[in-house]
């Protein structure tokens, strides 16, 4: 049965960094499409870091660029994401999905992803 576990998320001030991990089971990592979606308060859940596989390729939306780095470690079958220089306006939930079926240009779109984790909630202080 294929499942995601998030953790990694806490608390932390503003300009640190946390890693994010997604453990999966039931399925290899390097053939699913995975990708990070965020849900701040009020907002719509957004793909902000994904692996698009079919297609060779990843996925940062503009405001996470050149801070978020999206990476696996297929033998451990977890996938992580390395936070630098967060800032207040990146707290939320942050989840991690899988699906085979996504290609560009969907591999960031939520409606195209059946496979989610439970969650963790980064909040960042100022």
């Amino acid at each position: 049965q294929l499942q995601l576990v998030e953790s990694g998320g806490g608390l932390v001030q503003s300009g640190g960094s946390l890693r994010l991990s997604c453990a999966a089971s039931g399925f290899t990592v390097d053939h699913y499409n995975i990708c990070w979606f965020r849900q701040a308060p009020g907002k719509e859940r957004e793909g902000i870091a994904c692996f698009c596989v079919s297609a060779n390729m990843t996925y940062y939306t503009d405001p996470v660029k050149g801070r978020f780095t999206i990476s696996r470690d297929n033998a451990k079958s977890t996938v992580y994401l390395q936070i630098y220089s967060l800032k207040p306006e990146d707290s939320g939930n942050y989840y991690c999905a899988a699906d085979w079926k996504p290609y560009p240009p969907f591999c960031h779109i939520l409606r195209h992803y059946a496979y989610w984790g439970q969650g963790t909630q980064v909040t960042v202080s100022s």
